[in-house]
């Protein structure tokens, strides 16, 4: 995945463009995201191609989450956000129950 976290090999979605828009998110953070992070969750079944959630950091350096598909030329960033601390454990890897 890191080899695709090129501006040429990413597309956003409609709805990531307005999430990101509304949670004051840009390209740059979710770069850095995937090249700090690390996968948190495989979605194999997803469609049209499988995808993840990622854990990493912002340029802001707060944590933020990521879910982004793949196929063989492109990264498709589905959605991101800053995870609450409310509903996720301490890790911010799993949710709370």
């Amino acid at each position: 995945m890191r080899n695709l976290c090129h501006d040429k090999n990413i597309a956003i979605t409609k709805h990531a463009r307005i999430r990101l828009l509304e949670r004051n998110i840009n390209v740059e953070d979710i770069k850095n995201a995937i090249m700090t992070g690390e996968i948190i969750k495989q979605y194999e079944n997803d469609k049209p191609f499988p995808s993840c959630l990622l854990l990493g950091l912002a340029m802001n350096n707060k944590h933020i989450h990521v879910v982004v598909g793949v196929d063989s030329d492109y990264m498709y960033i589905i959605t991101a956000y800053y995870p609450d601390k409310d509903e996720w454990k301490e890790d911010l890897k799993e949710r709370k129950e």
